[in-house]
């Protein structure tokens, strides 16, 4: 099943191949640096790759963000769990063309409730590179505190932030 959500300016769709080359040519620049990045073509075209898998397998994923009326591709936002990942995770990766227009909150606070409400989750964090301070800065805003004792994936050293603990609907 695949969910759309519409927030007021927004689209958050299921990624697909005509986001493929803004998807590369973001992980292949430095704004994907907390993603550990830049990567080469082809690890930025496999980086897209775990992007529509992770749907397959899991039935959820990280949406592409779009303004409603343009499908242009400004970012990945939502859920996230491999299965070496110690917890669920809201993640973000926003592209150069959204930078600075709170696209990136829009869009996480819709993933946030859509977790809560139809995922069922109630407790999940964001992995966050210590030099992204943006991204620290949003998590923050969205109510999530730093929790030093977390675990981070093993591929990661990134600062785990816990976004508060609700209750699933």
């Amino acid at each position: 099943m695949t969910v759309t959500l519409t927030t007021e300016r927004l689209i958050l769709r299921r990624p697909k191949a005509a986001d493929l080359q803004p998807s590369i040519d973001f992980f292949m620049s430095d704004r994907a640096a907390g993603v550990g990045g830049p990567f080469t073509v082809g690890q930025a075209w496999r980086h897209f790759g775990y992007e529509l898998g992770h749907w397959e397998i899991h039935g959820f994923g990280m949406w592409a963000v779009t303004l409603k009326g343009d499908d242009t591709i400004l970012g990945l936002v939502g859920p996230w769990f491999p299965v070496d990942w110690p917890e669920r995770e809201i993640g973000w990766m926003m592209f150069a063309n959204a930078e600075g227009k709170g696209i990136a909150q829009e869009a996480a606070t819709a993933a946030i409730q859509h977790a809560r409400t139809e995922l069922g989750w109630t407790n999940f964090v964001s992995y966050i590179d210590k030099d992204i301070t943006r991204s620290i800065a949003l998590a923050e805003r969205l109510g999530a505190s730093l929790d030093a004792s977390a675990k981070c994936p093993e591929s990661h050293q990134s600062l785990v932030y816990r976004h508060p603990v609700g209750k699933a609907a």
